[in-house]
């Protein structure tokens, strides 16, 4: 946070000690909180990147790839998502742009991590989804559209790799209206076909803004304004092409409206290349024009938590070994009524427990520094956080509790044992650390004892992850025998005993103690189920990313 930031902050916390409630509206009124989606490699963790570079809060973009000899993105600061390329894990960039405080949320694309995207959009009050130029609406998009969908958050489509060979634009087009029910809306409209990106026409003043490439994309692409005369000139064909385009989505009605595209109905629509920067400078002022600030947000009960009410905010992650020397746990909140200030005594609703929030920090990737004031919108990190988890409501003076965050159905299951048994006390802090972040869901039982947890999980690649920071992070490697199950159903005492004599199943408890029944295919459940009516068997929330 810059000076002007803070001491902008402190003015303003000030204001509503003083009774000037107004105080939060204004400063929530400047906050952009949103998640980029998209299929893995479609350029995520590169869009991050080149939003911030555009901001001015980096100098240098990293690698896309994080190949050798190249600087690894801000927001893939984990050492498998170097090693890989991928994003694993969610990250929070905060930046200011403008008059407005961005907070950004970049989500892991592949779908074994669907739980850490699903948490994510819940702190968000809008989404950019990110298209791959050359394959269009892929499987994961998809499945990340519905949960936006599903929660009302509005959508900015970004069609990017321009640069490289793809579809035609207004097929592209087609393929968004058809399968996600939305009006795409072009605010930007490519000169030069997929693999000739020139620049962009705007169509909000029908301008021309080419576009020079910079050695690598690792600096802002210069940018040049033209009228529609000189573009003519300059450019030919492809401006005529692109005009006469552009003319035809407005014979069809393909304008912007800001009510239809906060209802749901429509897509702004801009053409980019992360990699080579063209097209973000747009982005950015896109979302800080036209994404919604934050509003009141229902509790529990359904009920609006007015953003002026006193404090309140919800624990949406939490991430240990960001700080390879300090070892310790950062609960990200999002911040949701009223002024949060470092070092106020907070309740957590789950607990009725004070919280002291003592270590309060903003997040940028790995980087973090002190922050003295959050408002609402803001993402905030609290440090040593031991005491909380996923889905915990904190609040001031009047009591609030948020909808519990979803925990997915997990699909594969895995026993765990640490290799070296003198390592037995590092094996039990990693496991409770594991399951206290959600990375794995962590079952136990009679049959197998507390030295062999199991590992439940919506996707194979999350034992990889857990595998790694077992003996990375807490120095005790594991070996993991998988099982046969693949279902799982909440049960009860009084069902528990029957069902574990059923063939193909076994009764496990969560760390909440809740019972759940494993399930070797759904042929054993379903012959339970016809033949014993009688027992409990409730089926847990489907992994509907996976």
């Amino acid at each position: 946070m810059d000076g002007t930031q803070e001491q902008h902050g402190a003015v303003a916390v000030q204001e509503a000690r003083g009774g000037q409630r107004p105080a939060v509206l204004t400063e929530a009124a400047r906050r952009r909180t949103f998640a980029v989606i998209s299929h893995p490699d479609a350029g995520k963790s590169t869009l991050t990147e080149a939003l911030a570079l555009h901001a001015r809060v980096i100098g240098q973009a990293g690698a896309v790839h994080g190949k050798a000899g190249r600087r690894g993105t801000v927001s893939d600061w984990m050492e498998m998502e170097r090693d890989r390329g991928i994003s694993i894990t969610s990250a929070a960039l905060q930046f200011a742009y403008r008059d407005a405080v961005v907070n950004l949320l970049d989500t892991p694309g592949h779908a074994d991590f669907s739980e850490d995207t699903y948490r994510v959009l819940t702190a968000v009050d809008a989404a950019v989804m990110l298209v791959d130029a050359a394959k269009g609406l892929e499987t994961q998009t998809m499945k990340l559209f519905a949960v936006c969908k599903h929660r009302g958050i509005p959508i900015i489509t970004v069609i990017n790799k321009w640069d490289r060979p793809g579809l035609d634009a207004l097929a592209l087009m087609d393929e968004i209206g058809e399968r996600t029910g939305l009006t795409p809306t072009p605010l930007t409209w490519p000169v030069g076909i997929a693999g000739d990106f020139r620049g962009v026409l705007d169509r909000r003043d029908g301008s021309y803004r080419h576009f020079t490439r910079t050695a690598g994309g690792a600096t802002i692409a210069p940018e040049e304004v033209f009228s529609a005369e000189a573009a003519a000139v300059r450019e030919g064909d492809a401006w005529t092409h692109a005009v006469e385009e552009s003319e035809l989505l407005a014979e069809t009605g393909a304008q912007h409206d800001q009510e239809l595209f906060l209802a749901g109905a429509s897509t702004p629509v801009l053409f980019a290349s992360a990699v080579s920067n063209f097209g973000v400078g747009q982005l950015l002022d896109t979302l800080v024009d036209l994404a919604p600030a934050p509003a009141d947000r229902p509790d529990v009960e359904g009920e609006p938590r007015p953003l002026d009410a006193p404090f309140s905010a919800f624990v949406f992650k939490v991430q240990a070994g960001m700080d390879t020397g300090h070892r310790d746990r950062l609960a990200y909140i999002r911040v949701c009524s009223g002024a949060f200030e470092r070092g106020m005594v907070v309740t957590n609703a789950s607990t009725r427990r004070p919280f002291a929030t003592k270590y309060a920090q903003q997040v940028f990737g790995r980087d973090r520094e002190t922050i003295e004031t959050a408002w609402p919108g803001d993402v905030v990190g609290l440090v040593n956080a031991a005491a909380l988890g996923v889905g915990d409501t904190l609040y001031a003076e009047q009591p609030v509790s948020y909808p519990p965050v979803t925990t997915f159905a997990p699909e594969h299951f895995a026993v765990a044992r640490v290799a070296d048994t003198s390592k037995y006390k590092q094996f039990r802090k990693g496991i409770d650390t594991l399951a206290g972040e959600g990375v794995v869901q962590v079952l136990t039982s009679e049959r197998r004892g507390d030295g062999a947890p199991v590992f439940a999980v919506v996707g194979p690649m999350q034992f990889e992850v857990a595998s790694h920071r077992m003996e990375h992070e807490f120095g005790a490697k594991i070996s993991l025998e998988p099982l046969p199950y693949h279902l799982a159903r909440i049960t009860d005492e009084a069902s528990a005993p029957e069902l574990g004599q059923a063939r193909g199943a076994e009764i496990m408890q969560r760390a909440n103690g809740e019972l759940l029944a494993l399930f070797t295919d759904k042929w054993s459940l379903g012959v339970l189920v016809q033949n014993k009516p009688h027992l409990t068997l409730i089926p847990l929330v489907a992994a509907e990313l996976s």
